[in-house]
């Protein structure tokens, strides 16, 4: 199972072994472990050439290869995609950045919420990170009209735009609801098909993938909930009252358990249960930062992504302790040697994520279905996106062709 797959430019072929190396690197300690290596794929454009398609490892428990078409559950990687389905409407004035939610959706106008902006919810700051409290029965959360009936009725956790604060599982009902008023779409899922993937050519692009689709889905392998690292962090934050925001927005009850069945595909979920190729993931990026390398008009104009990726604000989110350098629903883009400082992307829990650079015209996908119960992206993303932007610096001669992965 160690055989990487796919195709490689000669020129970025580290990128496969460092692939190799963070899924088959598991399998020697599998048993101390207790979890399996699993599999995972990467995809890599370089000024809109696509120079790395490749994957390797098991999509299941059963040790069936990951395939070309095989999709994995990406967490919070939901949220870049998402976001770039919103910067389609406003290109097309059907939304304004700076108009209150309630233009779009009236009900949200209650308890002190009438100022908030399509703006704060996309910098996270809209002080409606909490999900515990929304969430009653595990079941809830795949119910797109309780949980956004439930958003509208709350009020900020405190003064709206007076710092971030990052919406985990929020976010994705937040923004989705005003992409479902403002574009017309009876479900999140329709407008990212109808918005991203159709237009990109991506087959490999689900928030919940729908039944039919569900024999390419690559099942996520991990422990239980409570044996995670998020699961041990909650149990030690609960009750200490200057880290509740993370427990607020991180605890739904029953998430952790659903997150690892079938299940959790049979609502929407958009800050949390999307499905990807690694593949689709770089081509809506390298289509965002090297739009003039792909026929048709860009994913989004030059002058709404320069307001979606100018950095919004640099203080230390309230949730993750930490500064994410919010864009517009994206944030910086990481590698294990530092942040690309015009790059931009969203990672999500277990490892997976994806990023573009405008700088160097370089964009990156990954998936991975080993959830290594690590609350944010993990090294193994981080890696890999260190590899392709070395690869990318080193080379001097123009893209050429592609061969065989080794």
């Amino acid at each position: 199972m160690s055989r990487v797959r796919g195709l490689v430019d000669p020129d970025f072929a580290p990128v496969t072994e460092v692939l190799r190396s963070v899924v088959h690197g598991w399998h020697d300690r599998r048993d101390r472990r207790g979890f399996a290596a699993g599999g995972a794929a990467v995809a890599v454009y370089l000024r809109g050439e696509l120079v790395v398609d490749a994957w390797t490892g098991a999509r299941n428990l059963a040790g069936d290869p990951w395939e070309r078409d095989t999709v994995a559950m990406s967490f919070s990687t939901t949220k870049g995609v998402v976001s770039t389905v919103l910067h389609r409407l406003v290109d097309r004035g059907l939304v304004d950045y700076d108009a209150p939610v309630a233009r779009y959706w009236p009900e949200f106008a209650q308890a002190g919420k009438e100022g908030v902006t399509v703006r704060h919810l996309l910098t996270h700051s809209a002080g409606m990170h909490g999900a515990r409290a929304l969430v009653v029965e595990p079941g809830d959360i795949l119910d797109w009209d309780l949980m956004t009936s439930r958003l509208a009725a709350a009020a900020p956790a405190w003064e709206v735009g007076s710092r971030p604060g990052y919406q985990a599982l929020t976010y994705g009902w937040l923004v989705g609801e005003v992409i479902r008023r403002a574009g017309g779409y009876s479900s999140v899922s329709e407008a990212v098909r109808r918005e991203i993937a159709e237009p990109i050519g991506a087959d490999g692009m689900f928030v919940g993938v729908p039944p039919a689709d569900r024999h390419r889905l690559a099942s996520l392998i991990g422990q239980p909930p409570e044996e995670t690292t998020t699961g041990r962090v909650l149990d030690r934050l609960r009750g200490r009252a200057f880290l509740e925001p993370f427990v607020e927005a991180f605890d739904a009850p029953g998430f952790g358990a659903l997150m690892l069945t079938e299940g959790v595909h049979a609502g929407e979920i958009p800050s949390a249960n999307g499905a990807f190729t690694a593949r689709s993931l770089a081509r809506m990026y390298a289509g965002l930062v090297s739009p003039e390398a792909f026929p048709g008009p860009p994913l989004v104009s030059a002058a709404t992504l320069a307001q979606a990726t100018e950095v919004q604000t640099t203080a230390r989110d309230a949730v993750v302790g930490v500064s994410l350098q919010w864009r517009l629903g994206y944030h910086l883009a990481a590698t294990n040697r530092g942040v690309l400082p015009r790059g931009f992307g969203h990672f999500g829990y277990g490892g997976s994520g994806g990023w573009g650079d405008p700088a160097s015209g370089l964009a990156l996908g990954f998936v991975v279905n080993r959830v290594a119960g690590t609350p944010f992206a993990d090294g193994r993303f981080l890696r890999i996106g260190s590899a392709a932007a070395r690869c990318a610096r080193r080379r001097e001669r123009p893209v050429g062709g592609t061969g065989a992965a080794r």
